[in-house]
């Protein structure tokens, strides 16, 4: 599982045009200076955005509503994450979510299971799945898939 590079690239990139959390908030335990010099005092509320940020050209480039996973990978074909402050979907620093490892493990065994079994498409190719504002990902109106059985001969 760890040798799949374009695998884990594919489930950063979707990840990053579709952060299952699209807003989260901090609160500052002490007074702090933000890198772009912004005041936080103790106490105040910090909030951030990893769905906007994750379509930012200053952060992605003017690509950055593509869906491209070898953004990912170097010039030899390998994985490379970015910062989890630019890349904000498992959070960063002493907050980094416990369980990243096991959801990305998770996440690529299901996609094994199910690309090894069905052929998926999308039923309508023109539909732009749109995000509903709120805590968790949640897309307005869904997103009609076609599934069919992969016949083995």
């Amino acid at each position: 599982m760890t040798e799949m590079h374009y695998l884990t690239s594919a489930v950063y990139e979707t990840l990053r045009l579709f952060p299952p959390v699209q807003f989260d908030s901090k609160f500052a335990l002490n007074d702090d200076v933000l890198p772009d010099g912004t005041i936080v005092r103790k106490g105040d509320r910090v909030t951030y955005h990893p769905y906007a940020m994750g379509r930012m050209e200053s952060i992605w480039g003017p690509d950055r509503l593509e869906f491209r996973p070898e953004r990912w990978l170097n010039d030899d074909g390998l994985f490379v994450p970015r910062s989890p402050y630019e890349y904000p979907v498992f959070q960063g620093g002493s907050r980094v979510c416990l369980g990243k490892e096991m959801a990305i493990v998770e996440m690529k065994t299901v996609i094994l299971a199910v690309i090894r079994r069905f052929n998926v498409r999308v039923a309508d190719p023109g539909h732009e799945p749109r995000f509903s504002p709120g805590l968790t990902a949640t897309v307005s109106g869904g997103l009609r898939m076609v599934v069919e059985e992969v016949v083995k001969r």
